[in-house]
């Protein structure tokens, strides 16, 4: 993933704009591309700010854990139930989520979804 580019730069530019440049202009006087000096000076525009946005980071778990009682509560209810299960129960209650979300959850909780005990390894050959 990229970095942020610097307030430096992004402040010179806007302010290259400021003074009568175009935004193609500027770009390629800074050496930055067309695009990046539109969006920023859309940005300041719009905002009044330079700064850059957040990046990266967990986007989706915060609708999941708002809901994390009806999940925890479905999984006590049925504790054999498959995570499979667990989502088509879930749409039911109207939260959307798929399978790998749901094993994420379960994942940040330290739970594991193992059905079976598991076996002691074998010294003579592997077990099943």
């Amino acid at each position: 993933m990229g970095h942020a580019l610097s307030m430096d730069l992004r402040v010179r530019l806007l302010a290259a704009i400021a003074g009568g440049l175009s935004c193609r202009a500027a770009a390629a006087r800074f050496g930055v591309a067309p695009s990046t000096a539109i969006r920023w000076h859309a940005q300041q525009r719009g905002t009044g700010s330079v700064a850059s946005k957040p990046q990266g980071g967990d986007m989706r778990s915060r609708r999941v854990e708002e809901r994390s009682a009806d999940i925890l509560a479905l999984w006590e209810a049925r504790k054999d139930i498959s995570l499979e299960e667990l989502r088509l129960a879930l749409v039911e209650e109207g939260l959307a989520i798929s399978v790998a979300g749901l094993h994420r959850f379960f994942a940040r909780r330290g739970m594991t979804r193992k059905k079976r005990l598991g076996m002691p390894s074998s010294k003579t050959g592997p077990t099943s």
